[in-house]
């Protein structure tokens, strides 16, 4: 019996239609019958470093596709670089999703093999997939080589923000300021901390879409080739038994994720991208679960900038699959994967981590308890996020007045004014810089202001409805919602007010008596859009809240009937 497969409503038959089709696709270089077609979506681009590594991966992509008996599809996919998008690659993450799921639509395509590295080019591709529901595998670039400045190995991102500091004080001079750009500048790929791109490959691997053992193979290492041959197949066998995407991020899927993230003590902003993944396949989880799910799970992962390894030290302990040997009953290890196995086969199967090494023991965690909080109150009602393993201890509890900042001009103006009234106790608030007020960039980690930072100061606690780089540190609390821009309390702080945290008992409350803040808020009124066509303001006027993940509102999937994919009419174009 052959095979059908979606593509035939493309190739097969004797009219017209049919006949332009596989046209079409001979002269492409793509064979029109028999196996499956499954897409390459290729995200590499000058326009971004931490992707090019995936330039040589395609190739070994659709080797492994041809081995499987499939036809292999290579097609540009938009490239979401952290480096130089502004104001964000955060404002067009949905938008690489509304392509990766149209171009699907739209072609003669049975699978998908998505060739991400950069922070939202992961979620972003993955959440059109999921969408499209077709069978898809990823494939990542990895982490760049380690910089070396002055004898000590740097972590990307991580170190870049402590040097800044030392050069605000005046520790760090203009020749060492140059030397440390020639050094940080030896290589492309990935953050080699724990930062989102990182995370975010960890964490695709723990859903089960990618090659077990995959996600942290360093950029430029021959087993990325070997893995990406193996992934072609893998998408062409995934094809024939049927595993979807929306099959395998299922809720106990997405609870495993969670709990990896905690125990790799991964990015802010994988909770917001794992939020909007996990919608789109009906699997969707309230902000406590982060919380809840991960307040048993120990911080395993000794990577910057929670530990004190770089990612070349977590792949070399084991990766994805010692880590999830380690954390054994902590998993719902009956979750499946696009290869077929269960996550518990692939835990059974890996050796526990390399003693000494960057995936510590259990039983020596870096910390217990997880590596975020959840915090809510009068300044976050629907929440706030915390990532604890990252923060100062002391300051996880703590009470202070405002300094408030609207946004990232007016920050970035008065934090290097050294006459700034601010004191180590003062609570930070950036405002305004939300999914719509300023597409959510990741200025979360407010600078200490000038003054401090040359006292000595390295930490204080810092409030906002923007992101920041999983590269980062620090007490900041993140993606408090609503965000200003929509009316949250953010917009009605002012100089002076009393903020609280309170990270271990779940609060941050703004100390101002309802009835003045009823009077500010009945005279606030929302900023004038800056943006009055083009997709900023489309994403503007739709996107949600950061505990939703940030998609768009007509892309989300509350119900079956939304997750159902409605196919093309295959005539004449």
């Amino acid at each position: 019996m052959t095979a059908t497969y979606r593509s035939q409503k493309w190739l097969r038959g004797d009219d017209e239609v049919a006949l332009a089709n596989r046209v079409a696709l001979t002269s492409a270089g793509v064979p029109a019958g028999g196996g499956p077609v499954i897409g390459i979506a290729n995200s590499a681009s000058q326009l971004n470093p931490c992707n090019l590594p995936l330039r040589r991966l395609a190739g070994a992509v659709a080797l492994g596709v041809r081995e499987a008996g499939g036809a292999p599809a290579e097609f540009p996919t938009i490239s979401l670089g952290e480096d130089l998008m502004k104001p964000s690659a955060m404002l067009y993450r949905n938008l690489l999703a509304i392509e990766i799921e149209e171009m699907i639509r739209a072609n003669p395509l049975d699978g998908l093999v998505v060739l991400a590295n950069c922070d939202k080019s992961v979620p972003g591709a993955l959440m059109g997939a999921i969408s499209a529901n077709v069978p898809t595998v990823l494939v990542t670039g990895g982490a760049r080589p380690r910089a070396v400045f002055r004898g000590r190995a740097l972590g990307a991102g991580t170190d870049l923000w402590r040097m800044w500091d030392e050069r605000r004080a005046g520790r760090l001079d203009d020749a060492a300021w140059r030397e440390l750009e020639e050094a940080l500048g030896q290589g492309c790929g990935a953050c080699n901390t724990m930062g989102t791109a990182s995370t975010m490959a960890v964490l695709a691997e723990a859903l089960g879409l990618m090659v077990p053992g995959a996600a942290s193979i360093p950029a430029g290492d021959p087993r990325g080739l070997a893995a990406a041959t193996l992934a072609g197949r893998i998408a062409v066998e995934a094809v024939a038994a049927g595993r979807r995407p929306q099959d395998i991020v299922t809720p106990a899927a997405v609870g495993n994720a969670i709990r990896v993230l905690h125990a790799v003590g991964g990015s802010t902003n994988a909770v917001i991208h794992l939020a909007a993944m996990a919608g789109r396949a009906g699997a969707a989880f309230p902000l406590e679960d982060l919380a809840r799910l991960g307040a048993d799970v120990p911080v395993l992962a000794d990577v910057e900038p929670s530990g004190a390894g770089l990612m070349q030290d977590f792949d070399a302990a084991g990766g994805v699959p010692a880590l999830l040997h380690e954390l054994g009953g902590l998993l719902d290890t009956g979750a499946r994967t696009v290869t077929g196995q269960t996550i518990g086969d692939i835990a059974a199967a890996a050796p526990p981590p390399l003693a000494g090494g960057a995936i510590r023991p259990a039983a020596q965690p870096l910390r217990t308890g997880g590596a975020f909080a959840v915090v809510r109150g009068s300044l976050a009602p629907e929440g706030a996020v915390i990532k604890v393993s990252a923060a100062s201890p002391g300051l996880l509890t703590h009470r202070g007045p405002a300094v408030v900042f609207r946004d990232y001009d007016d920050m970035r103006r008065r934090v290097a004014d050294p006459g700034l009234a601010v004191t180590p106790d003062s609570v930070l608030v950036l405002a305004g810089c939300g999914p719509v007020g300023a597409g959510m960039p990741e200025w979360g980690m407010i600078p200490i202001p000038a003054a401090l930072v040359a006292a000595g100061v390295t930490d204080m606690v810092r409030v906002t409805d923007a992101r920041m780089s999983g590269t980062s540190f620090g007490t900041v609390v993140l993606h408090a919602a609503p965000e200003a821009a929509a009316g949250g309390p953010l917009a009605l702080v002012r100089d002076g007010d009393i903020i609280a945290l309170d990270a271990a008992a779940g609060t941050l409350e703004l100390e101002v008596a309802p009835d003045e803040l009823a009077r500010r808020a009945a005279a606030w009124s929302p900023p004038a859009p800056a943006h009055l066509r083009g997709w900023p303001a489309l994403y503007a006027r739709t996107v949600q809240q950061a505990p939703q993940g940030c998609d768009l509102d007509f892309l989300t999937a509350p119900s079956p009937e939304h997750r159902k994919f409605v196919e093309p009419v295959v005539g004449r174009s």
